[in-house]
């Protein structure tokens, strides 16, 4: 079969792979012409359960919020509406927090949409680029004066994700079972995802912090992204933050404001 009516082939057979209301494609025969429309409908179905399979996996934290039945079936409406753009698996779902932000039925689970925000950062820093963290010497090398011009290189596997629910909380008692008290989902938290080497880590970041880090993200120096921070917390403490974020393996190189 020459390329372009094997497209043609291809599109046809699966225009309705995840549509159960449509009928199999006509031209989808089996040998000598016979009817494949039951074994077209158990392959229908395959696709649509890997597919479920692989949202479960990438969003574990969701579904036990949801319970697995509340998040097959929210994953089938997903599924529907959002058809996979590529073979990889892992890249699938990447619109799952949208879509869970407007699901009707997931209305009064009002930071479901942050968890699961969180799950995918964690998935997309898993696969992200290596790189070796920033030495805390090379910060305590610089000149004093030299500190607020500073920029920093931020690790390829950095990502965050602002709530303003308790979704650091939720997370990581649904995902890692860590055990909790009563929590109050109601207190806005920022979360800081990260692999600095082989473990992907999920933290709560201080007040100010996500500005902060986010402004450094940006290419600001370190004088702005200080202020930034300030401006929005007036408890911000630049040490403890530049501290933390060090130790969490966050920048890889520094380089001065004057350069750019």
């Amino acid at each position: 079969m020459q390329p372009e009516p094997l497209l043609s082939y291809a599109a046809a057979f699966a225009s309705a792979l995840l549509d159960p209301g449509r009928e199999a494609p006509r031209m989808v025969t089996g040998p000598r012409g016979q009817s494949t429309l039951k074994c077209y409908n158990v392959y229908r179905n395959n696709v649509t359960v890997s597919l479920i399979d692989a949202l479960a996996a990438i969003y574990p934290a969701v579904q036990r919020l949801t319970g697995p039945d509340f998040f097959r079936a929210m994953a089938r409406f997903h599924i529907r509406e959002t058809p996979p753009t590529s073979p990889l698996l892992f890249e699938y779902g990447r619109d799952f927090p949208d879509f869970i932000a407007r699901y009707e039925h997931a209305r009064s689970l009002l930071w479901l949409a942050d968890i699961a925000r969180i799950e995918r950062a964690w998935l997309d820093s898993y696969h992200a680029a290596d790189a070796p963290p920033l030495s805390p010497s090379a910060l305590a090398a610089v000149a004093p004066e030299q500190l607020s011009s500073l920029m920093f290189t931020v690790h390829p596997a950095t990502r965050l994700v602002r709530s303003p629910f308790a979704a650091v909380t939720i997370f990581a008692a649904n995902r890692e079972r860590v055990s909790t008290d009563r929590i109050d989902a109601s207190t806005a938290e920022d979360a800081l995802v990260t692999r600095p080497e082989f473990d992907v880590l999920v933290q709560k970041l201080p007040p100010g912090g996500a500005v902060f880090l986010d402004s450094l993200m940006s290419g600001c120096m370190l004088a702005e992204a200080a202020a930034a921070a300030l401006e929005e917390s007036p408890a911000f403490d630049l040490a403890t933050n530049i501290a933390s974020l060090l130790e969490a393996g966050i920048f890889t190189s520094l380089t001065s404001g004057g350069a750019r």
